[in-house]
């Protein structure tokens, strides 16, 4: 092996070995961070299914997110929005999990008191409002950051990144949260799904998405940890949601034989049943979305 077939062979080996011994959960956690990409993707192919649908019939309703997105994107009044779906029952939905009441600063703050009150409660983050608690956009840890690095380098808008640079020098004069906030802020509704919210935190790399009313006030705000905590469900849950299913199909004497077991979203079915009821009890458990994989042992009889 020559000298650059050895550096090539060390690059490649040191991207597979993790630059620090993995904790006794860390296993766990990636496994659950998959599951949450998992669970995040399925939304992500549910709206593109649905995207389909209405080009195909100009009626058809856009998906809340959806609604929600177009609009931040134009710009619309905040009181008039489209009227939305009915999430499905059972769905959880974001007021469920959100956190109440939800910490803001007025539009008019000086950014000194913003940075004091980040520290004070450990956040990176925090939604603006207006006299009327109208979310108006989200001043961050980074906004103050950039502020003061602009403001100690003493540069000004050149020819390249201009359009940056202006938005940069802007910062640098802000003296209160109105001029230093990112504007429009990405919120979500407290009728939106836990699905469809944690869909929006991963599109648009939040951590913590502001939850408004109808009129655009602030009602809470959701936490992208507490979204994932939601989706992912316990193992328990999952074997006993596939237990009863198995009750709207199945005879008391199929069921007896039958035994399901769970294990981080991988389900194992194990028993005798008549073809009809396995290939319907898998679709069943195949199309829980927190079910990662299904091992069907059944025996047909």
């Amino acid at each position: 092996m020559n000298q650059h077939e050895n550096h090539s062979a060390g690059t490649e080996a040191r991207r597979t070995v993790p630059s620090h011994a993995w904790s006794p959960r860390e296993e766990a956690r990636q496994e659950q961070l998959l599951r949450y990409l998992g669970a995040v993707a399925a939304v992500a192919a549910k709206h593109t299914a649905a995207e389909h649908v209405a080009a195909g019939h100009a009626q058809a309703p856009a998906p809340r997110i959806q609604q929600e997105q177009a609009r931040q994107e134009t710009g619309g009044p905040l009181g008039q929005q489209p009227s939305q779906p009915e999430a499905g029952p059972g769905a959880l939905l974001v007021r469920d999990v959100m956190d109440v009441p939800a910490v803001s600063v007025r539009d008019d703050l000086p950014c000194r008191d913003i940075a004091r009150l980040l520290e004070r409660e450990h956040l990176g983050a925090v939604p603006v409002v207006d006299a009327d608690d109208r979310v108006v956009g989200v001043v961050s840890e980074s906004d103050l950051l950039a502020k003061v690095a602009f403001e100690a380098s003493g540069r000004r808008p050149g020819h390249i990144g201009r359009l940056r640079g202006h938005r940069l020098h802007e910062k640098a004069r802000a003296e209160a949260a109105a001029d230093l906030m990112t504007s429009p802020a990405i919120t979500v509704l407290p009728g939106a799904t836990v699905a469809e919210a944690a869909w929006l935190a991963a599109l648009s790399r939040l951590k913590r998405i502001p939850v408004t009313d109808h009129g655009g006030r602030l009602v809470g705000v959701v936490r992208r940890n507490a979204l994932l905590q939601s989706l992912i469900r316990d193992d328990e849950e999952i074997r006993k949601e596939i237990e009863a299913k198995m009750h709207a199909f199945c005879s008391p004497a199929e069921r007896g034989t039958v035994t399901v077991t769970v294990r981080d979203g991988v389900v194992d079915l194990t028993g005798r049943m008549s073809q009809a009821a396995a290939a319907r009890l898998v679709a069943e458990a195949e199309d829980i979305d927190d079910v990662v994989e299904v091992s069907n042992h059944l025996t047909v009889v």
